[in-house]
């Protein structure tokens, strides 16, 4: 099964669909791909079937999603939670990744045609090689396209990325790329793994559960939340249109919480900025006080200085990240 199903909407789901483009449109959505285990056992057929299903389902879900002007998708696929089911499931989950993103690579014009950019989310060094070489070969891939973008969260737990980030924060304090002073909340969201995507608009979970599974805790603070209780591989293009009716419907307080949130940002980081800079200038003065027009310059010249910091850290940062994802391309190559 392709990664993306070719296809149009039918007659109905298209009026549907154009009735709904008419409204405030989700231009991210994420969701928790829930039930392929309970699906199995109500159809009577192996677990890994049940899994062979709901990838299925994901590609039939990024074909509406096309279809209806959503060009960002963000999937749980793995947790790292989900390392402690029995060794055959995590088994059967690895050689499934492993095909489909061998499949992936096989279908590349296919990506290209359709400008997917294909991202993977998570800790890659908790997986076998061989699969970390595939992720990284599709990732590298299709990593110049940019109409629209498919992060897979595999690996991933949310409290590991915020750790992670972390980590990488105080990397960069003692590799003397930025100071401690220049850690704030929005440095750790531009560490997280999804730091190259907005953040969701639509957080869709489906099998009934209501409950986050550690999925996107930093990024969903802000996003309508829409639990459905179909099993993932029975979701349906309706089923999608009714979790957009409902972000249609909370659009304007979360929007406004949105913008609130970011204007705190601002100025909890226009606060920070003056008392660095009222440190510095008690420590470096001459014991006169300074005028204001000064205590302006001074103001400026810093945030000048600690935002350049903070884009050559996260520069050094990306590179890492490629880098890493460049080595495994060419110990494939090699192989």
């Amino acid at each position: 099964m392709s990664w993306i199903r070719e296809g149009e909407l039918n007659l109905i789901e298209k009026l549907s669909a154009n009735i709904l483009k008419a409204g405030p449109m989700p231009k991210h959505v994420a969701f928790i791909m829930d039930g392929n285990r309970r699906y199995a056992r109500k159809r009577q057929v192996e677990r890994q079937e049940g899994h062979t299903q709901g990838f299925d389902k994901l590609a039939e879900t990024l074909r509406w999603c096309l279809n209806l002007s959503i060009h960002e998708v963000t999937v749980y696929a793995f947790s790292i939670e989900n390392f402690k089911r029995s060794k055959d499931e995590v088994d059967g989950l690895m050689e499934l990744a492993k095909q489909k993103f061998i499949r992936l690579l096989e279908e590349q014009e296919n990506l290209e045609k359709h400008g997917v950019c294909i991202r993977v989310l998570g800790d890659l060094t908790l997986l076998p090689l061989d699969l970390q070489q595939h992720i990284a070969r599709a990732v590298v891939a299709t990593r110049t396209y940019n109409k629209c973008f498919l992060n897979v969260c595999f690996a991933y737990t949310s409290r590991h990325e915020i750790a992670n980030a972390v980590r990488e924060m105080a990397w960069g304090v003692e590799q003397g790329l930025i100071k401690s002073s220049d850690v704030s909340e929005a440095l750790l969201g531009q560490c997280l793994y999804s730091s190259n995507s907005p953040n969701p608009d639509l957080l869709i979970r489906t099998s009934g559960e209501v409950r986050l599974s550690d999925f996107l805790l930093w990024q969903t603070s802000h996003s309508c939340l829409v639990f459905q209780s179909v099993l993932w591989p029975e979701y349906s293009f309706w089923n999608l249109c009714d979790a957009i009716l409902q972000y249609q419907f909370n659009h304007r307080p979360l929007q406004k919480a949105r913008d609130q949130h970011r204007e705190g940002q601002a100025l909890q980081q226009y606060e920070a900025d003056l008392a660095c800079v009222a440190d510095l200038l008690q420590h470096h003065g001459n014991g006169k006080p300074l005028d204001a027009q000064r205590r302006q310059e001074a103001l400026l010249n810093y945030t000048a200085s600690r935002e350049e910091r903070v884009q050559n850290f996260l520069g050094a940062l990306q590179h890492k990240r490629d880098s890493f994802l460049t080595d495994l391309t060419s110990q494939a190559a090699l192989a």
